[in-house]
């Protein structure tokens, strides 16, 4: 299993960011992770239409864990079939003050305003560049909070990251960077769907992070400038945090700001998911995310339409052992329902 339970009971004894600091250091020294990465059941391996992406299993690692892709040959080795490592910005900057991250233990949920706290690209690159684990690696990149040209700082991170990286997450949707997601506008995602497009040089499969906050209209502008201007892009990642607070949240901490996560996040996120598979029709890979704790939650997001998905913040009461469990169980509920491979149940709850 790796880190033991002993270890991940002891991470949650410290402050949230000083446990997830302590846990990146631990693996990057070597300590914790397995020798080896398990194996998969061949139903789990899948082909994302679009991108190509080959994946041997489909629960990947979300961005925001390994923000400086310091740890992701070690992340590889607990079973994830793909690992995202950011979200990265042209400059280092240190983020939001702290205190800035939040366990709502009773909740299973996680809020953050990070605010894209990163040592930039020149380092992450160097980092990325050395990547030699089998398991595909995606690179999230963002934009400055200061940035006068926030387009250009795409531009930027697509440029520096494409050549080394599996593909390329262009995150519009954190809630923690003032007027970010305001780039989901359709005139300012036409824009930068234009500029990632030209920048795109190495070619790489390019997805789009959007928030689970969108309504009907919303949804709608943004599947008509990916129609009309994403020919290029690969897909969408559904979804980021949400600033909704749940009546339902318990936990002490349920009103501090930032971008919520964790369980309370499934549901919502999930008919968010569908609403775009039932637009985009197929016709663009969907990596569903937000609130995945179990194989019944990420096989809820396969049938309502993700070709693979994500996961992070249950990683923070379930220790990594949890992936590997997901996909043994993932493959038992696919074989239940009478599938012989996991993209015959892509979208079944349509």
């Amino acid at each position: 299993m790796g880190l033991t339970d002993i270890g991940v009971n002891f991470v949650k004894l410290l402050p949230p960011e000083a446990a997830h600091t302590a846990t990146i250091r631990a693996l990057e020294k070597g300590l914790g992770a397995p020798l080896r990465a398990p194996t998969f059941d061949p139903i789990l391996a899948t082909t994302l239409p679009k991108s190509g992406l080959k994946l041997a299993a489909p629960v990947g690692l979300a961005a925001g864990f390994d923000k400086n892709c310091e740890v992701p040959s070690a992340m590889a080795r607990f079973g994830f079939g793909f690992i995202e490592c950011g979200t990265v910005t042209p400059l280092p900057q240190p983020g939001n003050p702290k205190p800035r991250l939040f366990r709502l233990s009773e909740d299973r949920a996680v809020i953050n305003r990070m605010g894209f706290n990163n040592y930039g690209l020149d380092y992450f690159v160097r980092r990325l560049s050395k990547y030699r684990a089998p398991v595909p690696i995606g690179a999230n990149v963002g934009a400055n909070k200061d940035s006068t040209d926030r387009i250009a700082d795409y531009v930027k991170g697509i440029e520096a990251v494409a050549p080394h990286a599996a593909y390329v997450t262009v995150n519009i949707s954190s809630p923690n960077t003032p007027g970010l997601r305001g780039l989901q506008d359709k005139a300012a995602l036409e824009a930068l769907l234009l500029a990632c497009g030209a920048a795109d040089r190495a070619g790489k499969p390019v997805f789009l992070k959007v928030a689970p906050d969108l309504d009907a209209e919303a949804i709608k502008d943004i599947v008509g400038v990916v129609g009309n201007q994403g020919v290029w892009l690969s897909g969408l990642i559904v979804s980021n945090t949400t600033l909704a607070r749940p009546d339902s949240l318990a936990s002490r901490d349920r009103e501090q700001a930032g971008g919520l996560s964790g369980a309370p996040l499934m549901a919502p996120s999930t008919e968010i998911l569908k609403a775009f598979a039932k637009a985009l029709k197929g016709e663009f890979d969907l990596i569903g995310a937000g609130g995945i704790s179990s194989a019944a939650d990420a096989y809820a997001k396969i049938r309502a339409g993700a070709n693979a998905v994500q996961l992070y913040s249950a990683l923070v009461y379930s220790g990594p052992g949890l992936v590997a469990d997901i996909h043994r169980e993932l493959a038992t509920l696919l074989k239940a329902d009478g599938f012989t491979s996991l993209a015959q149940a892509v979208g079944k709850d349509l």
